[in-house]
């Protein structure tokens, strides 16, 4: 479950959307609403127990009479009642029980503080003893199945750490705070021991991905399911726990790459093992950097997050906004809840922290997603309900169905909106009006001479990254590739894709002055696959220019995917209800001064307030963002 399709668990992407499109409204005054999440909890009594845990099932896909039913994972079995891998899964219920566990805080709704007690109760069952772990799915009747088909790793679920250990830690964490039950504390302690065992018995250590050091001690190699992890760890007691967040904190935080200008342009990466992999589920990167600063008293960890939030979001939500994944072009446009919701989570985790308003504004920004803000232009929550829709593609097609992981996400993104109004306001604009940002233009749709071919792989996937449009161009000496493009009314940085190799002598240079070498990459290490694909900045394409060209050279070919061309200020721009918001993203060197209507926030790459004006003109600065509102 490390990584969720945003097809029907029957395999089917429904075109129907789940909700009607209206124009913006004020924000209702509570965007909560349990009901859906209610409907997909349930009860059972294990083999061999005298007692009813609390469950949830994991999926909901709608009737002809548009009310759902509750199904469950892979392929049903009616003879046995059994699903491939199964009707529950302790994923879910960890995350659920959050959702209870902060609505109770937040509400002192009693229904609430019994469903998060049912839910943790239900999810410690799913804990193996002997280690710690857990096991991830569950069959209608109670039954555990350590082994599901399809394989998921670790195979059994419980044979080593993983996503749901992770998100274990991280409900139990905050039951625990919430409740003080010296059992939860119990299974709380069993968890962060496996942790400790397991994982951070590699603390210290580093290796080396494509000539880059990075931390050994990642759960699964992955700073996103550390970072849920020390959400959990955050509200843990004990000095062993201090000590294992400063730890995962020092990892997670030494994920961080990149500017205004480089790939990933700010963002913490959540895979160790590829410096081209970037996707939105399971970002809360920055919300656990934020909540560890404040926790261990320690101002540098948050620093990662801040530019994250301050730089990389803006490129993000200019460029297309949280997709499923940018490996490094716009390779899963699917966006989801799951996405969604990490990102607000981690924007306001990050403006709490340093207490600076800007991350705020993007926050809102982000959640307008939720009310339609988003490729298919119409709400993906629905208050009436509380579902949220399983995804929206990039082409508009919505998902329907509504299960576990997309309901737990939009509650938690509801209950963060219900928290804080202001947010809340920006985020009721659910029309996208407007989005200049980062293209991208294949490589072979340029006119290719002196020898240059196009390759076409038998599988895109590099073992770390994925081709965009599955090929890529091969240029050996004198080759070259030359682009027809629009003409821009203002300079495009030019970024490559480059497949770079170790030791590789191919050069390109470019019609912009810069120059490519192919082989200015580190040794593979512990990487996937040799060599990376990654942009790399060239220099910038005068506005009006429409001729792009590259000439290859050396002893090796070079291999081109695409090339990405940023606008050196892009803008993305949200409405309704008689309002807009204007967020511009500045890739320039120097302060670029823009032309707008209504009042301008100037912010720095830092996130820091520097100027607030009212028309006619704005200024926007290096590697910074600028938020323009107009009406009331």
């Amino acid at each position: 479950m490390k990584r969720r399709s945003v097809l029907s668990a029957s395999g089917l992407a429904l075109t129907a959307p789940l909700l009607t499109p209206s124009p913006a409204q004020a924000a209702p005054s509570r965007l909560t609403n349990l009901a859906h999440l209610d409907f997909l909890r349930d009860r059972v009594t294990p083999p061999g127990q005298t007692s009813e845990i609390g469950v949830l099932w994991t999926y909901a896909e709608p009737n002809a009479d548009g009310s759902y039913r509750r199904i469950g994972g892979g392929t049903y079995d009616a003879a046995t009642d059994t699903y491939s891998q199964g009707a529950f899964n302790s994923d879910d219920i960890a995350r659920a029980a959050v959702v209870y566990v902060r609505h109770w805080k937040q509400t002192g709704s009693a229904a609430s503080k019994a469903a998060a007690h049912e839910l943790l109760r239900g999810l410690t069952y799913m804990q193996t003893l002997s280690s710690g772990n857990f096991v991830l799915w569950m069959q209608p009747d109670g039954t555990l199945n350590p082994s599901a088909e399809p394989r998921e790793l670790p195979d059994p679920s419980d044979s080593g750490p993983s996503y749901w250990l992770a998100r274990a830690v991280w409900a139990l964490g905050e039951g625990y705070a919430a409740f003080k039950d010296p059992f939860l504390r119990e299974r709380l302690d069993l968890a962060i021991g496996a942790l400790q065992r397991q994982v951070l018995r590699l603390y210290g250590r580093w290796q080396l991905i494509d000539g880059k050091r990075v931390p050994a001690w990642l759960i699964v190699d992955g700073a996103d399911a550390t970072a849920e992890a020390m959400l959990g760890l955050c509200h843990a007691p004990g000095e062993r726990a201090r000590r294992m967040l400063r730890q995962f904190a020092e990892g997670v935080a030494a994920m961080g790459a990149g500017g205004a200008r480089s790939w990933p342009f700010g963002a913490v990466l959540p895979w160790a093992l590829s410096l081209s992999d970037w996707h939105a589920w399971a970002s809360q990167m920055p919300a656990a950097l934020a909540r560890a600063a404040k926790v261990l008293g320690d101002a540098d960890l948050v620093k990662p997050a801040v530019t994250d939030s301050a730089v990389f979001t803006p490129w993000l939500l200019t460029s297309g906004g949280p997709d499923n994944g940018r490996l490094p072009t716009r390779i899963d446009r699917n966006q989801i809840a799951y996405g969604v919701d990490s990102r607000l989570q981690s924007l306001l985790a990050v403006a709490e922290t340093t207490g600076r308003p800007g991350f705020r504004r993007l926050a809102g920004i982000v959640a307008a997603w939720y009310f339609g803000a988003n490729a298919a232009g119409v709400p993906a929550y629905d208050p009436a309900t509380g579902r949220t829709v399983d995804g929206i593609a990039g082409d508009g097609t919505v998902n329907r169905n509504a299960g576990a992981e997309s309901t737990i996400h939009g509650l938690l993104s509801m209950l963060a909106l219900d928290a804080h109004p202001d947010v809340a306001g920006l985020a009721a604009q659910g029309h996208i009006v407007e989005r200049v940002g980062s293209t991208t233009v294949e490589a072979e749709l340029a006119t290719l001479s002196g020898g240059a071919t196009v390759v076409t792989p038998s599988s895109p996937w590099t073992g770390e990254s994925q081709y965009s449009n599955g090929s890529y161009v091969r240029l050996p000496a004198g080759a070259s590739l030359r682009w027809r493009l629009p003409a821009m009314s203002q300079p495009q940085l030019v970024l490559p894709i480059a497949d770079l190799r170790p030791g590789s002598e191919a050069v390109t240079r470019w019609s912009t002055g810069g120059v490519l070498r192919h082989g200015r990459i580190g040794a593979q290490g512990a990487s996937p696959a040799p060599g990376a694909l990654l942009p790399v900045a060239v220099g910038e394409l005068p506005p009006g220019r429409t001729e792009l060209t590259a000439t290859a050279s050396g002893g090796d070919a070079a291999l081109v995917d695409a090339v990405m061309l940023e606008p050196l200020v892009s803008r993305y721009v949200i409405g309704g209800g008689g309002q807009t918001t204007t967020l511009l993203r500045s890739a320039a060197v120097a302060p670029k001064t823009v032309t707008v209507a209504g009042v301008a926030e100037v912010y720095d790459s830092t996130g820091v307030l520097r100027s607030r004006t009212t028309g006619p003109r704005a200024v926007v600065l290096p590697g910074g963002f600028t938020v323009v509102r107009t009406g009331s």
